[in-house]
């Protein structure tokens, strides 16, 4: 079940932390993947990294750096996917950055830089991979949003009305193109263990996993699986949906 043999993804933000985990998850189920990243040292190992555990006959995953705050470079992202792969079944909106500040004190450009990368940027990528999977007439298109986009977090004005917009967004385009066999959905972790949350201190550690029934945060790999099973043929049936990956954190239908 869930294989991606023949499939060519393209995931945003694909050397961070729970980018890798999706793009492993992809990669192992077969699919041939284009990673984009701004940082392109860190791209490239990770590239190399995914050809040695995970090589395809139909040839090398690739990489291809992209600043998501300049809508030229946004814009040029799923051509030169195509161009690269020959053709684009799979697009995973991952990227996304954070700059927090309560709202009385939140600054415009912080408000900015937020909203043109992770919700912009998101819209022109799926505007732009609709029209090749129209033609095709198929297609998976995952936005990774976030538990906080349906609950709110003090101090996350922005990031939360991201994430909450691309929701939005998804049900939007899902409706507009399920006739073609393309279904539009996202993924919203809970506490994800990453580099940022192993530098938290036991205390900190402890409350956090206080909040979620499960008793501890979640794996980069768990959220790999769920994106995994959306960009599958078993999940042709399902699209304008959230699956919420977040032991419970937050129980929302």
């Amino acid at each position: 079940m869930f294989s991606l043999e023949g499939k060519t993804a393209l995931v945003t933000g694909a050397s961070g932390g729970i980018g890798s985990a999706i793009a492993k998850a992809l990669a192992s189920q077969g699919a041939r993947l284009a990673l984009s990243g701004s940082n392109g040292d860190k791209l490239r190992a990770f590239r190399d990294q995914l050809n040695d555990e995970y090589a395809h006959d139909s040839g090398a995953h690739v990489e291809i750096t992209c600043d998501l705050s300049n809508p030229e470079s946004v814009e040029e992202l799923v051509p030169a996917t195509i161009d690269t792969l020959g053709k684009l079944d799979i697009l995973v909106n991952n990227a996304g950055i954070t700059r927090d500040n309560l709202a009385m004190r939140m600054k415009d450009d912080e408000w900015d830089q937020v909203i043109r990368i992770n919700l912009e940027a998101a819209f022109r990528l799926m505007r732009a991979a609709a029209r090749p999977m129209m033609k095709a007439r198929g297609g998976r298109i995952i936005s990774i949003t976030s538990v906080v986009g349906a609950t709110g977090n003090p101090g996350q004005m922005n990031y939360t009305a991201a994430k909450a917009g691309l929701t939005g967004m998804s049900k939007s385009l899902a409706q507009e193109l399920a006739s073609r066999g393309i279904t539009v959905n996202c993924v919203a972790p809970g506490f994800i263990r990453t580099a940022m949350t192993d530098a938290l201190d036991d205390k900190q550690n402890a409350a956090i996993e206080g909040r979620i029934p499960a008793g501890r945060m979640g794996e980069g790999e768990e959220i790999g699986a769920a994106v995994a099973y959306l960009a599958s043929d078993e999940a042709a049936y399902v699209t304008g949906q959230t699956l919420h990956v977040n032991g419970g954190m937050a129980m929302l239908s």
